[in-house]
């Protein structure tokens, strides 16, 4: 049946080296983000949903087969979906959480259509059934263990390098042997299973990528210019008929903002500042008054309240001692003061001022 439709519609062989065409172009351009690669990445895309599109109006793949049943051209077709999430997961100028669900849903897509035709591996099948269970906090490294993560990177790892060396040796074959029917298929086989590999890792990254963008604030969209303008004239309470889009507003509209204007409008909103005073009285008194703040007491209860703050001594507080004065008559007396202050003078004569500092000497 599939050998069928495919000599009735040879277009789509074409149509999908025409997009796995594209496809390999996108590894030409350097800048994933530049506006050529995201154009040839919206065409390849395209392209993949027309094959995605034109293989279920063919009937290319049905339920009630199995894997033997699929002919080894019509293999290369089960890789649509994991191109076309492929796509998706490097589309930037959608929007994050769209292109996200979408790569995904083919993801998804690809999976279902392997599990149909039970062409997963035993550790795969117990993945893929793990990622059904809970799809949003699916994770290859689950176990909190850091020695069985760890154990599990590496299996991976030797896996996907196992695939990718037995891929290469198959792509390696003698241009004869590729136009075998055998050689063909264990080819587009050995791809399936890296790309079903590589799908787990995708799914990975996208249900952390999701929870981020859970997690994030969310914005509301950006007003646009008129919007602007129509909420500034709302807020300044002016009528639409009144507006005026010059450089200058109407002489009306001056000549409303001043204060002779009223203060609120119709409508209930303020149309200038103003403040709440408690009394007529206390806005007449502040007409004539000097633009500086006055004093609020005068100098003698200020004096009063440093001195009842003490910070002020009033000369009744306790006094230095005075020195004694010696009794001229007491010639001992008269002795011992005059051999101190001889003492003191040979002290100062033997020791210049500053010769005991020492530590600041250059």
């Amino acid at each position: 049946m599939d050998s069928q439709h495919t000599e009735e519609h040879p277009s789509l062989r074409k149509l999908f080296e025409t997009a796995n065409t594209q496809r390999h172009k996108l590894e030409s351009i350097p800048n994933p983000t530049s506006t050529l690669y995201q154009s040839a990445l919206r065409a390849a895309i395209t392209a993949f949903q027309q094959c995605l599109d034109l293989t279920g109006r063919l009937s290319i793949f049905s339920p009630n087969e199995t894997e033997d049943d699929i002919s080894s051209t019509n293999l290369q077709y089960l890789l649509i979906n994991h191109y076309l999430g492929d796509l998706l997961l490097k589309d930037t100028l959608s929007p994050r959480e769209s292109a996200l669900l979408q790569s995904r849903a083919a993801y998804e897509r690809y999976f279902h259509l392997l599990d149909t035709y039970d062409m997963l591996s035993k550790a795969d099948s117990t993945l893929y059934q793990r990622y059904l269970s809970s799809p949003d906090n699916f994770s290859l490294l689950s176990n909190s263990d850091p020695t069985a993560r760890r154990n599990t990177k590496i299996a991976r790892y030797k896996q996907e390098q196992e695939l990718k060396l037995k891929l290469e040796y198959l792509a390696r074959v003698p241009l004869a042997l590729q136009h075998d029917d055998a050689a063909s298929r264990e080819i587009y086989l050995a791809e399936i299973q890296l790309c079903a590999h590589n799908t787990f890792h995708a799914l990975d990254i996208i249900g952390q990528e999701l929870k981020i963008i859970s997690l994030m604030p969310q914005t509301s969209p950006a007003p646009q210019p008129e919007q602007l303008a129509e909420d500034h004239r709302q807020r300044n309470g002016t009528p639409k008929d009144t507006y005026f889009d010059g450089l200058d507003p109407p002489i009306s509209q001056l000549l409303g903002a001043g204060k002779a204007g009223p203060i609120l409008s119709k409508d209930g909103k303020p149309l200038r500042p103003f403040t709440l005073l408690d009394s007529r009285q206390r806005l007449r008194d502040g007409v004539f008054r000097q633009d500086h703040e006055l004093p609020t007491m005068t100098i003698d209860e200020y004096l009063a309240e440093e001195k009842r703050r003490g910070g002020i001594v009033d000369g009744k507080g306790q006094t230095a001692p005075r020195p004694q004065e010696v009794n001229e008559d007491d010639m001992n007396k008269v002795d011992m003061e005059t051999m101190k202050a001889r003492e003191w003078d040979e002290y100062v004569e033997a020791n210049a001022k500053g010769s005991g500092n020492t530590l600041n000497r250059g």
